[in-house]
């Protein structure tokens, strides 16, 4: 048993409820009443609750020592973080199992699959929480994916702000995805005689399967945002 497992389940719990209680926080536009659930789930994501879903980037400033120890160390607060994340793809993944239907949602309830195993191994080993932290920077960039969602279901895609959103977004997909895992899977490489062999190999093909699914998702986002 780890205490780590209370702060999974008090996170899916709040993370639930903050679901349930959206809709009257953030109504619905006219556009998005027909999907309700999907406007409530686009809203519980990681832009809900700003600096408890994602680190900030001056946390890796502050402790340098992550970028050459990702397995046991850690600065203070990181596992809880990790934790309180696990709960959350644990119920937008409950969220999207309930509400839509598998050949519209399997890209994502894999996704949240891979994350949910390797950073449950991070809670329940208190080990690779420095490596699940790097992993949360792509978070950073999950707010204007978000923003993206809202602004479409708003009807909003020909204003300014969804311009300017596609390239913001655009951007820190680079800088805080695609960059971010590229320099993990150097990191699990270069480092591949510290690391279990069953650790390497679970974190080798979750390495694989998150750079493979980014890289099409940037390619639909060029082309739905800037060639169509």
């Amino acid at each position: 048993f780890s205490p780590g497992l209370l702060v999974v389940a008090g996170s899916f719990a709040a993370f639930r409820l903050l679901n349930r209680g959206l809709e009257r926080l953030v109504p619905p536009p006219p556009s998005a009443r027909r999907n309700r659930w999907k406007w409530r789930n686009i809203w519980t994501g990681p832009e809900a609750l700003p600096g408890t879903h994602s680190p900030s980037p001056h946390r890796f400033c502050l402790h340098p020592e992550l970028s050459k120890d990702l397995v046991g160390t850690h600065p203070p607060g990181a596992h809880s973080l990790v934790a309180v994340s696990v709960g959350y793809f644990l119920e937008d993944f409950v969220d999207m199992l309930c509400n839509q239907k598998l050949h519209q949602s399997w890209e994502l309830l894999f996704h949240h699959s891979v994350v949910i195993v390797c950073f449950g191994i991070a809670v329940l080993l208190h080990q690779y929480v420095g490596f699940a932290l790097v992993a949360l920077l792509v978070e950073i960039n999950s707010i204007f994916l978000h923003l993206r969602q809202i602004l479409l279901m708003a009807s909003l895609v020909h204003t300014t702000w969804y311009r300017l959103n596609s390239i913001v977004n655009l951007g820190t997909y680079v800088v805080f995805r695609m960059a971010t895992l590229a320099w993990m899977t150097r990191w699990l490489f270069l480092n591949r005689e510290n690391v279990p062999p069953a650790m390497y190999a679970v974190g080798s093909v979750g390495m694989a399967i998150m750079m493979s699914m980014n890289i099409v998702l940037f390619y639909r986002l060029l082309r739905s945002d800037f060639f169509k």
